[in-house]
């Protein structure tokens, strides 16, 4: 929580100059004006982009609150309280006014920095993993380095899924776009945003590896960050190469991560596998953190699959296992592609709503696959 605390200036209107040099008592110009105009801003802590604004003042009858360079009040009461969402991040000025009944106003402007979801989060903070391990050989990463995303690893996937797949299946809301990822300074960034194209209203990015880097087997490690808000669905994921041929459950699906946005949610993540079995089955468990979000520093998702099992860590903590040596889960057995996407909306998070805040935004420090020697 951050908080401010600032006195007040007197500022006298053309108007009330001129009414109060009409008038011979002091006591009755002095009791109209306000004094003592005192004013705490407290900018949420949460990514939400709210402030929470108390202005007090003797002998205020009006206060008034204006928002960067516009001249009209964004609101006007006789309480000084106020409460503002920002939906961009940036450095902002909040105008506070407290009126008198003459006319005359005292007057504080207040500079504040508005961080919209983890856009404040340093790499550095959060877990990480080595580049080593004993009994592994790193046969693929991409941690992100230079200013483009590395053609050789990733291919996009445009559009919104339609004609034979409109909602990519969910009933998602977005159209999915490459101009809403890149990289800099050593993390990708997918970013979800509320705007229109594509006949739809949200935009984001689904990019993936198909074609270009599969893996059957190994461990795998992917350090995040994730974004917050009904409605907002991250997911770290991947697809049998035989999609193509056999389609989806028939390939298998394995996620690695999937979070679901909005309240009381943000603090868990999922582990899932799907499959084939006369229909599409699946199986996988959960970990909740013991305090906070993931979307407040960074962790790292894995999982070490072998031709036994599936077993999922958040932070080298295991929190489920699969066995998938029945016959019926032979699609575990051959090589997946990755892909990484925010979609927004869908049958399992809902949609957003007037709480949500855009944009929103899934960084990625590293991916690395490990198999054994």
């Amino acid at each position: 929580m951050t908080v401010f605390r600032l006195m007040g200036y007197l500022f006298l209107p053309v108007m009330a100059i001129l009414m109060i040099s009409a008038c011979e008592s002091d006591d009755l110009i002095n009791t109209g004006d306000p004094a003592n105009l005192v004013v705490e801003v407290e900018i949420a802590d949460d990514g939400s982009g709210y402030v929470f604004i108390q202005a007090t003042a003797d002998y205020a009858v009006e206060y008034q609150l204006r928002v960067g360079t516009v001249d009209e009040p964004v609101e006007t009461n006789i309480t000084g309280t106020f409460t503002y969402q920002f939906v961009q991040p940036g450095t902002y000025e909040l105008d506070v006014r407290a009126y008198g009944s003459s006319g005359r106003y005292l007057r504080r402007v207040i500079p504040v920095t508005i961080v919209i979801g983890g856009q404040d989060v340093s790499p550095d903070q959060g877990y990480t993993t080595p580049l080593h391990y004993d009994g592994w050989e790193l046969v693929w990463h991409d941690e992100f380095e230079g200013n483009t995303i590395n053609p050789q690893n990733w291919v996009f996937e445009i559009g919104d899924g339609c004609p034979h797949l409109c909602g990519w299946g969910n009933n998602e809301l977005q159209y999915y776009r490459e101009q809403n990822a890149w990289v800099e300074d050593g993390i990708l960034t997918i970013e979800a945003r509320n705007e229109n194209f594509g006949n739809r209203q949200y935009t984001s990015t689904r990019m993936k590896t198909q074609g270009k880097q599969s893996f059957q087997y190994g461990r795998i490690d992917i350090r995040a960050l994730l974004p917050a808000g009904q409605g907002l669905w991250p997911a770290l994921w991947m697809l049998g190469n035989d999609i193509t041929s056999v389609g989806w459950p028939k390939c298998g699906e394995i996620d690695i991560m999937e979070m679901i946005g909005g309240s009381g949610r943000e603090n868990t993540v999922h582990g899932t596998v799907h499959w084939d079995l006369g229909g599409h089955v699946q199986a996988g468990g959960s970990y909740t953190l013991p305090a906070g979000t993931f979307g407040d520093e960074y962790h790292v998702f894995s999982i070490i699959w072998n031709e036994n099992t599936i077993t999922w860590f958040v932070n080298d903590i295991q929190y489920y296992s699969i066995d998938i040596t029945p016959g019926h889960m032979t699609e575990f057995h051959q090589e997946f592609f990755f892909i990484f996407n925010v979609a927004v909306g869908g049958n399992w998070p809902g949609s957003p709503n007037e709480t949500t805040v855009f944009p929103q935004q899934m960084r990625v420090d590293y991916v690395r696959v490990f198999q054994l020697i």
